[in-house]
């Protein structure tokens, strides 16, 4: 598993800087960055030396004694650049690729915490995120991370050892002619100043537009049957068609900063080639300054400007870089929730099963509770049913007992332990969960079968199937177990992957079950086998059914009544039957009368 602890050390800051964030990640490729910086300097006096081999060719072939030995000289000055040249290949190679394998490191290993940050965040925080938002944040402002530290940067400090450089060079052949050309500068540094000011809230924008581009996306194609279906085609067109175009007027701001402050850094530079035609030619002629040296001034004056003029398109990368890293460092702050505590205990083999909720509460909204004051044991191998009208909290209440969420207050006890001293991963895998609304993995059947145990034999697999009456159907299959079912199962029926979620479960071989309304939406025949499926599943473990259709439910252990945030009523189906005037009572027969005819429309 992905560790780096300067970032956990970051996380517990409310006031996470976006280069504290980037930087704490370049540690581990130290070596690759230093090589780079020495690749950088040496690459810069390779750059500085070509103008000075120029000034003393033209000093050799203009001066008044000049012989035919300057030949000698020429030949020297030619090999000594060939040789430059060389050097100059080599570390523009070992800049470049070290800096890259150094960018995309810290990309990767970003990406990478990001993920199992997110895995430890509690389901609160996903129920009001789009997943394509999400995933913006994990790909699209961590791939910004390279640019900065691949080119941004290398080249800011490339421009600066240049500036410096090239600035000794031109003081040495004439400083006041120096003095001159350095008039254009604070104009540029005000200008770069009040650019970044106005680009970075840019470039963020563009960032967050981008990421609801992605997330109206993602929808899009996971709903495309739903599209099709309600013939929706052309105006979910029309709404994509808006998002894109509003993505790419907020790239277009952004770029037209970038479009704005480019040409205005160049005038401005280039006023400082003109003082040097200027003041430069009257020296020349005036005798003062000797002609090599005007020659190699205006050589070494164009690599002067060059760094202020790139320092414009690195602020750029950086002002880009950094509007990402405000987006992830956001998303990196939040809160782990639920926590494991300190020296937790470890579930070793199997629970007992036996769970207790005592006075427990739960609200999502602090000022909306969903639960309140739920006492309710659960003895080791029962079945207890959660029933009651739409909305009341069953999924909730259950959802409590894997820390899916925290209670808000009250306790939870699972072999009269509070299930917070355990750790998340062992009180976890004592829990198998079958839901109404099944997922399954693009992948094929083996796979997604072996999810929940991945070490599992291939007869264990073909016997858990078997036990979830799945394996006649996945033989029939064109490839049986390793047949491609497509995204979350597309190529299988409601029932059939129904059928895989409880072979999964059987495969998982949990103690405690907790079944969430798993036999709804199917024929008569499907349920048929699913319920079948399910009592074998039972066998032997504390389970926990969440059911809406009453029928299912009728020889359950005991039955708990949920209304109005708490339990309204709790006994065995004929204890719940003889109450007069009882909710169950009148949810039963309701729903008896209407079950001839939900058959028949199923049928």
């Amino acid at each position: 598993m992905y560790n780096h602890n300067c970032s956990k050390i970051l996380l517990r800051s409310n006031t996470l800087k976006p280069f504290e964030l980037i930087f704490s990640y370049t540690r581990k490729y130290k070596l690759a960055l230093s090589v780079t910086a020495l690749s950088m300097l040496l690459l810069v006096g390779a750059q500085l030396l070509i103008p000075w081999i120029v000034k003393l060719l033209v000093a050799a072939v203009t001066a008044p004694e000049a012989t035919m030995n300057v030949m000698g000289l020429v030949s020297q000055l030619t090999t000594i650049v060939l040789i430059v040249f060389f050097a100059r290949a080599g570390l523009q190679f070992l800049r470049s690729y070290l800096a890259h394998l150094a960018g995309w490191g810290v990309v990767a290993d970003v990406r990478k915490y990001i993920y199992e940050h997110m895995q430890r965040l509690s389901l609160r925080y996903y129920e009001d995120k789009q997943i394509g938002q999400l995933m913006s944040r994990v790909i699209n402002d961590t791939d910004l991370f390279e640019q900065l530290i691949s080119h941004a940067i290398p080249d800011i400090i490339v421009n600066i050892i240049t500036f410096v450089g090239v600035t000794a060079v031109l003081l040495s052949l004439n400083w006041k002619l120096t003095l001159l050309s350095t008039i254009p500068i604070p104009l540029v540094l005000l200008s770069l100043q009040i650019y970044a000011k106005r680009v970075r809230p840019a470039f963020r924008n563009r960032q967050k537009e981008l990421g609801d581009l992605n997330a109206m996306l993602n929808d899009n194609l996971s709903g495309i049957r739903e599209i099709k279906a309600f013939t929706r085609e052309a105006e979910e067109a029309v709404r994509i068609d808006g998002r894109i175009d509003s993505y790419y007027q907020s790239n277009l701001r952004a770029l037209k900063l970038m479009a704005t402050f480019q040409p205005f850094v160049d005038f401005t530079s280039s006023l400082g080639t003109l003082i040097v035609i200027y003041f430069g030619g009257q020296l020349a002629l005036q005798g003062v300054l000797p002609i090599s040296d005007l020659v190699a001034f205006f050589l070494y004056l164009e690599m002067f400007y060059t760094p202020v003029r790139n320092l414009s398109a690195a602020w750029e990368a950086i002002q880009s870089s950094l509007a990402g890293a405000d987006r992830v460092a956001g998303l990196m702050a939040e809160d782990e929730e639920p926590h494991t505590a300190p020296g937790a205990i470890i579930i070793h083999g199997r629970s007992r099963g036996q769970i207790s909720l005592r006075k427990v509460c739960f609200a999502y909204d602090p000022e909306n509770p969903v639960l309140e004051n739920i006492d309710l044991e659960i003895p080791s191998r029962s079945v207890v049913a959660l029933v009651g009208p739409t909305g009341v909290g069953k999924s909730t209440l259950v959802g409590l007992i894997p820390r899916f969420y925290d209670v808000s207050s009250g306790v939870i006890t699972l072999d009269e332990h509070d299930i917070r001293e355990y750790t998340m991963e062992s009180l976890r895998q004592q829990i198998s969960i079958v839901l109404q609304d099944v997922f399954l993995f693009y992948g094929t059947v083996r796979e997604n079968l072996l999810f929940g145990r991945p070490n599992a034999s291939n007869a264990e697999m073909i016997s858990a199937a078997q036990t979830a009456n799945a394996h006649d159907f996945i033989i029939r299959l064109p490839e049986g177990y390793d047949t491609l079912i497509g995204e979350r199962g597309v190529k299988l029926s409601g029932g059939q992957k129904q059928r895989l979620s409880i072979a999964r479960a059987v495969l998982k071989d949990a103690p405690i079950l907790i079944l969430d309304e798993a036999t709804s939406s199917v024929d008569t025949e499907t349920e048929l086998l699913i319920q079948q499926a399910l009592e074998r599943l039972m066998k032997g473990r504390t389970t926990i059914i969440i059911a809406h259709r009453l029928s299912t439910v009728r020889s359950a252990d005991k039955i708990v009544v949920l209304d109005e945030k708490c339990i309204r009523e709790m006994g065995t189906h004929g204890d719940l039957m003889k109450i007069h005037n009882g909710l169950y009572r009148r949810l039963y027969s309701v729903q008896r009368n209407f079950e001839p005819l939900i058959s028949s429309t199923m049928n």
